[in-house]
């Protein structure tokens, strides 16, 4: 075989490989519309499966189970949340609050999935129900932390107590957006913008 020939034995290896990738990423996406619509129990990997174009069979080639299936899900839920929120070195608390509320707005599966599933996270025997419980104290405790360091800087009203208003902050958001999945009309933003002004920011009405 002539050297000329390596490169392209190279492409044929790396043609299957893609391939896998993309079917997997077919796998999450259509699961991700299931389950936004049914929740995770509700979700059927065989629905799932149909809806690709493979048998339950090839779709657990690719995921050992629904719960790795979803979990996945979550992950690249998390991870498109994360880069909306942008870099905390160079976003406050609340901005990166705003700006995920702005992509929640854009992503209406992805909210469902959420709101969904964290609702049926809190039966202590779903799946879900640890990791539930862990991403709202961690959430809460970084929040925390940020809202002090606001505080001291002035950015941040200095009468609040930061373990209460950062377990309101991730309250809010949610709420709002169940309200939006409800009723397309509600404005997500105005109403965390009008939440921010009234209760976080220096100027707000004293609660003395």
């Amino acid at each position: 075989m002539g050297t000329d020939e390596q490169p392209v034995a190279g492409r044929g290896r790396r043609g299957p490989y893609a391939a896998g990738q993309a079917r997997r990423q077919a796998i999450v996406d259509e699961a991700l519309a299931v389950f936004s619509r049914t929740g995770f129990r509700g979700g059927s990997l065989r629905e799932i499966a149909k809806r690709v174009g493979v048998t339950p069979a090839g779709l657990l080639h690719h995921f050992a189970d629904k719960e790795e299936l979803f979990a996945e899900v979550l992950h690249q839920r998390d991870e498109k949340v994360r880069a909306a929120a942008g870099d905390p070195a160079e976003h406050t608390l609340l901005e990166q609050a705003r700006r995920v509320v702005a992509h929640n707005r854009t992503s209406r599966g992805l909210t469902s999935l959420y709101a969904i599933v964290s609702a049926e996270a809190t039966d202590p025997e779903h799946p879900s129900h640890e990791d539930f419980a862990a991403r709202y104290r961690d959430r809460a405790a970084e929040a925390e932390e940020i809202l002090r360091r606001g505080q001291a800087d002035g950015e941040v009203r200095a009468d609040i107590d930061p373990a209460n208003a950062a377990r309101l902050i991730s309250a809010v958001m949610d709420g709002i957006q169940l309200q939006w999945l409800l009723d397309d009309s509600v404005d997500m933003i105005a109403l965390f913008e009008e939440f921010t002004a009234g209760y976080l920011l220096p100027g707000a009405p004293d609660r003395g």
